[in-house]
């Protein structure tokens, strides 16, 4: 394990393109893959999660180039086939979920694995939904972690089910089975996550029906095979937060975010950070949003988990709470617990190092703020092989006094050039 040092910068100016969407990304490899024909996918994320995936697509038939920055997936005219070896899924819990309901559609057996992080995550809550559509997913425990059994059929049914958690992949899980379903399949939600999967769906002509109603949704998918097409994916908004909070805690900073996805699921945090007085300009069209970040005075706030779906702003958004004046809470965040890492405590701890008080009350979390960044003292500490946790205490060591961070090559998994598009903004 490698250990990174970020110093203080005095000054940041610049602008960031952050790798392209991970969400995106898997899913547009996932679904060339299923297509009859060849797709082409631009702006494809270089992260060891992705390649995870493309490299899994292939094992099960799908042909794959790359030439410069455009990926080229061919997928078989007679449909993916079940690999004789190991589908490794790496560090990425969005390539396991998803693939789960890709293969519960190809007859077989299908074994997936993951390093020691994924091996901790629970992928019961993939298995009930895929098991009632004519699946078999067999794991370890009582959460079902993996390695998973997978057993595919080319006789699932369709189904009505309700997720009983915010979870986008898990309904993608549902949405990719239901493609060869023998009939529609809805998936309900009570809270909004992103909506990747069905829009890229619907994009590739397949028939899908999206009603939002409250602050839920339910999605209706009729069976059908993607066509293939061309794809461009946006930047990813979760890497995007990163910047959007260094660029607000800075003592001395003016930083711009170009051209990440526009989905209101996906950069609520933006809104976040507004109510807390952020000196924020937003640009937004069809395509994309791009955003401007200047140093700024912030005031604590009350973050609900629905705000920010899938919870993964959470850590870097402590870090512009610990820099704020008053108490932040963050308010049904326990779904922390459950990434790649605890990051529930994980972004407990990194909050304490910081120099704020800050502790829990079950799935709530809350910090005290210092009311600047500057007074964050240099500080060491275990990223906990969780790439977020890297990156957070990066942004607090680049607008304090600077930080160690042990376990820093996790970072290769989603942003391979974060601490190189760190230090040009200097």
């Amino acid at each position: 394990m490698s250990s990174a040092r970020v110093e203080h910068f005095e000054r940041l100016r610049g602008e960031v393109r952050v790798p392209g969407d991970k969400s995106t990304s898997h899913r547009a490899l996932m679904i060339s893959a299923l297509a009859d024909g060849e797709s082409t996918i631009r702006g494809l994320s270089r992260g060891t999660d992705v390649a995870a995936t493309a490299q899994i697509m292939e094992q099960l038939g799908a042909a794959r180039s790359v030439r410069d920055d455009v990926v080229s997936m061919v997928g078989p005219s007679e449909g993916l086939r079940v690999s004789d070896a190991a589908l490794d899924c790496g560090n990425s819990g969005t390539t396991m979920r998803l693939l789960s309901g890709v293969v519960s559609a190809v007859p077989g057996e299908h074994h997936l694995i993951g390093d020691a992080s994924l091996s901790k995550r629970p992928m019961d809550r993939i298995a009930e939904p895929l098991t009632l559509m004519g699946a078999r997913v067999e794991g370890q425990g009582p959460r079902l972690s993996a390695p998973l059994r997978v057993t595919g059929t080319n006789a699932l049914r369709g189904v009505a089910y309700d997720v009983p958690m915010a979870s986008a992949q898990v309904k993608s899980a549902i949405l990719f089975a239901a493609l060869a379903a023998s009939s529609p399949t809805t998936v309900g939600e009570r809270v909004r996550t992103r909506p990747t999967t069905e829009e890229m769906l619907s994009r590739a002509g397949v028939s899908v029906v999206s009603i939002e109603s409250g602050d839920g949704r339910s999605v209706t998918i009729h069976p059908g095979r993607p066509l293939a097409r061309n794809w461009l994916v946006p930047g990813d908004p979760s890497q995007a937060a990163f910047f959007a909070v260094l660029g607000c805690i800075h003592p001395d900073a003016e930083l711009e975010v170009l051209d990440i996805d526009s989905a209101r699921e996906r950069i609520g945090f933006l809104s976040v950070l507004q109510r807390m007085g952020a000196t924020l300009s937003v640009h937004a069209n069809d395509a994309t949003t791009s955003f401007a970040a200047r140093t700024s005075q912030l005031s604590a706030t009350e973050v609900h988990a629905s705000e920010i779906p899938s919870v993964d702003e959470v850590p870097v958004l402590v870090v512009a709470a610990a820099a704020a004046e008053g108490v932040t809470s963050f308010r049904d965040v326990g779904e922390l617990r459950l990434k790649e890492s605890d990051r529930f405590e994980g972004s407990l701890a990194l909050a304490i190092k910081l120099g704020c008080r800050a502790w829990s009350d079950g799935d709530d979390l809350f910090v005290e703020g210092l009311g600047s960044a500057a007074l964050f003292s240099n500080f060491e500490i275990d990223a906990a092989l969780d790439h977020r946790m890297v990156m957070a205490s990066a942004i607090a060591g680049c607008a304090g006094d600077g930080c160690s961070i042990g376990a820093a090559e996790t970072v290769e998994s989603s942003y391979p050039n974060f601490f190189d598009d760190l230090e040009q903004l200097a």
